[in-house]
């Protein structure tokens, strides 16, 4: 059979309903990471939901237990059909954050798919379910139509996505021979656009951490002691004064991002960020002298999420005894994380703010950005737009983060992004969806990079 014939496969798994009865069925498994109690979810998803998808498709399945204690199993798919032919590796995360299911609109409910014109509503529909239920089903549109995939693969689902990927890099490193490939194609992550395809080759690093100013046991009356003592909500207010400057731009040696290559600017100049659905962006935020979509793919950002002295909910008149800050930093590649509390501690001691405390928060995603002239680009980029007829949105790197690090540092993979989602999904909010048109598409997308593949016209390894 023909390559028209494996993406009418996919249309027909779309316009019969199979598409949105497997989305309902997975997205009915309440698989949120962040509940402890839910693991047994975790664990049954993987067991009695993908892996029979999986072993329909001729992978070998066996699931594995974290190193980390506690953390959610991963599963593990491989299917070699001969040596010699190119090995993808893929992966999918098998677990969504809470429900909230109070917090959803009249009718709706996290945990069944509603269909709402081309609206549809479900926690998970967009990350991950969604998305890896496309690349399942594009696979078996494949197998269908040519028999073979004509590429050996092997999949990775991890449980723990929503709550930092614990123990994915030391289970990848420890594992590395498993997962031997000539290139890593996965989806997660929005389109630039809902209507525009969109590939991403790496994704900003993320790191979090809090600025601590602890001087002192209890508050102290105001009048009595005001004037007397040093108030930590000050001394945190002026010290984040000197890190970011009014209008967003970064003021701290050692976190400013390198300057963007050729390509990586070029590609970026090809991009609009924004929709209908957002926020106004603010012209005049952030680093100078660039556009806006160089200000989210290719710079670093610093960000404070909360600020906290004293009893915001119940002032009193009392100087405080202590404030915090949580802070953090989206990171583009040649940012390390390690260098950043460092450099930090340099400049607030040059400051004089030494009483300044800092706590580094969480699991921190290194940044990692594949150059968009990079052969295994090239090639998904010229069948994604030979399938969809479109223009393709080339992200060199993707603005939120991913632990994409782990593919393309620790296993040294070329990695590709495929997203299906779009930035307007409600994404860890109530009320996530996606939209049918852009799954409809990511489907055609999705049997075309597979067909390609394994037709025998891919970069050399």
């Amino acid at each position: 059979m023909t390559r028209p014939q494996a993406l009418d496969r996919s249309q027909a798994y779309f316009d019969d309903g199979r598409f949105l009865s497997d989305l309902r069925r997975r997205v009915a498994f309440r698989t949120e990471s962040p509940d402890p109690n839910r693991r047994p979810d975790l664990d049954r998803y993987l067991r009695y939901e993908l892996t029979p998808t999986l072993e329909h498709l001729g992978f070998t399945c066996d699931i594995h237990e974290n190193p980390v204690e506690h953390a959610g199993p991963f599963l593990v798919a491989t299917r070699h059909e001969a040596d010699g032919l190119p090995t993808v590796m893929s992966y999918g995360h098998a677990d969504v954050v809470l429900g909230y299911d109070d917090q959803w609109a009249d009718g709706l409910d996290p945990w069944n798919v509603v269909v709402d014109g081309d609206k549809w509503f479900g926690r998970g529909t967009a990350d991950n379910k969604g998305q890896h239920t496309i690349n399942m089903a594009a696979m078996q549109s494949v197998l269908d139509a040519r028999g073979h995939l004509g590429f050996n693969a092997v999949l990775l689902f991890e449980t723990g996505e929503e709550t930092g990927s614990p123990g994915l890099q030391d289970f990848c490193a420890s594992n590395a021979d498993l997962f031997r490939a000539d290139v890593f194609i996965a989806s997660d992550g929005p389109r630039l656009q809902p209507e525009t395809p969109t590939v991403f080759m790496g994704s900003r690093g993320a790191f979090n951490f809090e600025m601590r100013v602890e001087l002192r046991d209890g508050g102290h009356h105001s009048g009595n002691w005001g004037g007397l003592l040093a108030n930590p909500g000050v001394i945190l207010a002026n010290a984040l004064a000197s890190i970011v400057s009014p209008s967003g731009e970064i003021l701290v040696d050692g976190w400013k991002a390198e300057p963007m290559s050729d390509s990586v600017r070029e590609a970026i100049g090809r991009l609009e960020v924004g929709n209908p659905d957002g926020p106004q962006i603010d012209p005049l935020w952030g680093e100078p002298n660039l556009t806006p979509e160089e200000r989210v793919f290719g710079t670093n950002t610093f960000e404070v999420l909360a600020f906290e002295t004293g009893n915001p909910r119940n002032p009193v008149n009392a100087i405080p005894p202590s404030a915090v800050a949580h802070c953090h930093l989206r990171l583009v590649a040649g940012t390390h994380s390690s260098v950043l509390l460092p450099a930090l501690r340099r400049h607030l001691d040059a400051q004089g703010y030494t009483s300044i405390e800092l706590v580094p928060g969480g699991v921190a995603m290194e940044a990692t950005r594949l150059d968009p002239s990079d052969p295994w680009a090239v090639w998904a980029i010229d069948s994604i737009a030979s399938t969809s007829g479109k223009d393709v949105a080339v992200l060199p790197n993707l603005g939120g983060s991913l632990p994409n690090d782990v593919f393309a540092e620790v296993l040294g993979l070329p990695t590709i992004w495929v997203p299906h989602s779009y930035a307007g999904c409600s994404q860890h909010a109530p009320n996530e969806h996606v939209l049918a048109t852009t799954c409809a598409e990511a489907l055609q997308i999705m049997t075309g990079l597979w067909w390609d593949l394994g037709a025998g016209a891919t970069p050399a390894s």
